[in-house]
């Protein structure tokens, strides 16, 4: 619901929500220097009207104090919703999809990687291994839900 049907007021409640069940894993937000979004390609954005990982993170951002990468990582390629794929096809589907611009923002850092669904991992590993082909120093990640 909260980002197919638009309901984008729930994103800042859903990560109060992980903040508070989160709190105590310490592993987690050790030394992170930003948090990164998923990001959405520029005609879905549109469509959806916001991205709903850009939401997490800037509400995590602001709990936590960590700044927030917004534009660093691109999604390039407008590829089909990774929702109707197998899981084979996931990780075809995303591959070449994302990179970073102004890397200067990631080199040497510790970045949280921030969406809302874990299903293959497809996209969270695709986007970790531009980052870190970018120079980060490390890439974590952060999902709200996992799909079944």
């Amino acid at each position: 619901m909260f980002k197919y049907r638009g309901y984008k007021v729930l994103g800042k409640e859903i990560a109060r929500f992980a903040d508070l069940a989160l709190a105590d894993e310490e592993g987690l937000w050790w030394d992170v220097d930003a948090l990164v979004p998923v990001p959405l390609h520029p005609r879905r954005k549109r469509q959806r009207g916001f991205n709903q990982a850009g939401i997490l993170s800037q509400e995590l951002g602001e709990l936590r104090g960590i700044d927030v990468l917004k534009g660093s990582l691109v999604k390039k390629k407008n590829v089909p919703p990774q929702t109707f794929l197998a899981g084979s096809e996931r990780r075809e589907n995303v591959s070449g999809a994302f990179r970073v611009i102004h890397a200067e923002k990631v080199v040497g850092k510790s970045l949280l990687l921030v969406d809302d669904v874990f299903t293959t991992g497809a996209t969270l590993t695709e986007c970790c291994e531009v980052l870190k082909n970018a120079g980060a120093k490390e890439v974590r990640a952060l999902t709200i839900a996992q799909a079944g």
